[in-house]
């Protein structure tokens, strides 16, 4: 079996594109050392004809660009981890609008089309004021205003028309859950889960298996098997996911979380209709 692995394109790994290379070097690692021949490519020099040939592609993929050719081999029978389903449920816009619809714990959203005029926003406020986060609806943050808390109508709208003019089509304006937040990372159906405070979190109490459920669900109703996200818990306990993020570096925990990865992929090869 021809297999392919595609890294992640630079400018999607703002701070993390040492980590996002050395998980996908192990996980590579890992397979090698089980007998498989892996060919490595670059998320910008991908095209139809080069792949055409792989019987599956594990990828860390996230342009619009690169998804259009997964989509196109995936439909020629191609196996693709994570499939381009899940990748592109992870576009913030399609997160915010999916794991509310199925019950999963997500503060009030909204989404808007950059290019035109942003409605009024009702949120709840903090305290009396206003305070709601902007994000860019499609990838994760490249930039530090493409996830931003602000204080006021002007300051939203504002943002909204920076992201029109750098191309940016939807943003999610989400509540602010004040509590602590906790990162996360897992691979579908193996067992593997770990998570952490982010540092400065007055680690207020909650039930970590109530997380691993929740964040399983997340991945089921998405369709995503290599995964992360965050979530916050307020001062009552409650999980809120705020994101969930296809395939994310790892970092903390990349020796063992490329394990089971490579183990996941394995199975796809030995068993490609599971």
């Amino acid at each position: 079996m021809r297999i392919a692995a595609i890294s992640r394109g630079h400018r999607y790994s703002p701070n993390h594109i040492e980590n996002d290379a050395l998980i996908l070097k192990l996980t590579i690692e890992n397979l090698e050392k089980q007998g498989f021949t892996i060919d490595l490519f670059g998320e910008d020099e991908i095209n139809l004809d080069l792949l055409k040939d792989y019987q599956l592609i594990f990828s860390m993929i996230r342009s619009r660009y690169a998804l259009d050719i997964l989509k196109t081999l995936e439909k020629k029978g191609i196996t693709i981890i994570n499939n381009t389903t899940g990748v592109s449920n992870c576009y913030r816009a399609r997160t915010a609008e999916i794991l509310p619809a199925n019950g999963i714990p997500f503060p009030k959203s909204v989404v808007v089309n950059c290019n035109k005029n942003l409605p009024e926003i009702s949120l709840p406020s903090i305290n009396g004021s206003f305070k709601v986060w902007i994000k860019r609806g499609d990838v994760h943050a490249i930039h530090r205003e493409d996830v931003t808390l602000v204080y006021s109508q002007d300051e939203l709208a504002g943002t909204v028309r920076e992201y029109n003019r750098r191309g940016i089509k939807e943003a999610v304006i989400q509540e602010q859950i004040e509590g602590d937040v906790v990162k996360f990372y897992a691979v579908r159906n193996s067992g593997f889960f770990h998570w952490y405070y982010h540092p400065g979190s007055r680690k207020l109490p909650f039930e970590d298996k109530e997380l691993s459920n929740i964040a399983a669900r997340c991945a089921e109703i998405l369709d995503v098997d290599v995964y992360g996200g965050d979530a916050v818990i307020d001062i009552h306990g409650n999980i809120w996911i705020i994101d969930l993020n296809d395939w994310p570096s790892f970092a903390p925990i990349r020796d063992t979380a490329s394990k089971h990865i490579s183990e996941l992929i394995e199975k796809k090869i030995l068993s490609p209709v599971n």
